[in-house]
């Protein structure tokens, strides 16, 4: 039996998304918040990612993390104020967002995100959270 309204589409684990180049996607000149703030800059992208990078042009640590109560925790990772190549990407990682959070009392007042971006649709991670699409809640996330 056929069904005619069913499309086929990619997915996370299609293959061919990640050989090609992404598709560009840059975001400058951002205002990230300070550790005490409660709210996290949230950085969504149209489309999963291939891989990301993340430049901290300010004087002062960056948190990035992929959920919000990550971030604001424990599960997070720190890019430095000199932009070491090694410490701030690419990393090849299918997100459809990151949250960016200064990790002193101080807002940091210059950061960029670059990222390649796939065709996969961001409804394809299929994480059932209150918080999106991302992999919030998952092991290391937060």
């Amino acid at each position: 039996m056929s069904y005619p309204d069913y499309k086929y589409g990619t997915g996370l684990s299609n293959v061919g998304s990640y050989q090609v180049s992404g598709k560009p996607f840059v975001t400058g000149n951002l205002t990230v918040p300070n550790s005490a703030s409660a709210t996290p800059l949230k950085i969504e992208f149209p489309s999963v990612t291939r891989w990301f990078t993340v430049v901290n042009v300010d004087s002062k640590h960056m948190r990035v993390g992929f959920s919000a109560e990550g971030v604001k925790g424990s599960n997070y990772f720190l890019v430095h104020e000199d932009n070491h190549p090694t410490q701030n990407g690419p990393y090849e990682l299918k997100v459809t967002e990151l949250y960016l959070l200064s990790d002193t009392g101080q807002a940091i007042t210059e950061a960029s995100v670059l990222a390649g971006l796939t065709g996969i649709p961001v409804d394809r991670v299929n994480n059932i959270s209150p918080s999106g699409s991302n992999w919030s809640g998952s092991i290391g996330v937060g």
